[in-house]
């Protein structure tokens, strides 16, 4: 899967075309997220990623099927536009990097229902003709690096598609609901973020105990239990905007 937003350009590897192609080493632009204030993580990351962000859930559309989607995100900044994470000199803050970041500028891209294609995003200016390592052999086979990344990319859409049954199960349980963060600056403004979807923590409690031991017995309690803990993370995020604040006399 790629994020559109994160992945400004993408064009599909091709054998001949970038048979001499090589990819810088480390290809990770940090930098690229610069104005994206989420990112998509895969349910399988909630453990490690509950520990660095706040965990929520947005509203992605309508599946194949009609069907509605959510997806589960890493909030990053708390404005449109805001990216806490990412420091000045182009590191990243937290010390878990979403998998979606690790594996770009790579991805897969999708070109019809069943099939999908490996691509690379151009505005990452990752690939050289003399720098990092070449994708393709002489024979225009992918290399070790390339097949590499490319599992890597597999591997994340096949927890993507896992990730999107989490989200049919909240919603057919009724346990996502909308809600507002609100926060008082030291200099007093008001801050106020929406947008995002939580669990519904009074319907959790409510739930059947048949229920619940369907959830534990499918490994989503743990997740509702790792996104709720998640969430005293956005006060974290308003320290950080705090400490980046310029300081006034």
């Amino acid at each position: 899967m790629i994020d559109p937003v994160l992945f400004g350009a993408p064009v599909a590897l091709d054998r001949v075309q970038h048979r001499a192609q090589r990819l810088h080493t480390p290809a990770v632009r940090f930098d690229r997220t610069a104005g994206m204030n989420s990112l998509f993580v895969a349910a399988v990351e909630f453990i490690d990623a509950s520990r660095d962000y706040p965990i929520v859930f947005i509203e992605a559309g309508k599946g194949d099927d009609g069907q509605r989607e959510v997806a589960p995100v890493a909030v990053l900044g708390l404005t449109q536009g805001e990216n806490l994470m990412l420091n000045s000199d182009g590191s990243w803050a937290a010390r878990y990097v979403p998998a979606l970041l690790r594996g770009y500028p790579i991805g897969l891209a999708r070109t019809d229902a069943q099939n999908y294609v490996v691509v690379v995003d151009a505005k990452a200016e990752a690939l050289s003709a003399s720098d990092g390592e070449l994708l393709f052999d002489d024979k225009g086979a992918p290399t070790p690096m390339l097949e590499e990344r490319r599992k890597f990319v597999e591997q994340l859409e096949n927890e993507a598609q896992r990730t999107r049954l989490l989200g049919r199960s909240l919603l057919e349980l009724e346990l996502l609901q909308p809600m507002r963060f609100e926060a008082t600056l030291p200099d007093g403004q008001q801050l106020s973020v929406d947008g995002f979807l939580t669990v519904d923590e009074k319907r959790f409690s409510e739930l059947a105990d048949d229920k619940l031991v369907q959830l534990h017995k499918s490994g989503v309690l743990a997740l509702i239990h790792a996104h709720q803990f998640s969430l005293g993370l956005m006060r974290s995020l308003v320290e950080r905007r705090v400490a980046r604040a310029p300081k006034t006399a």
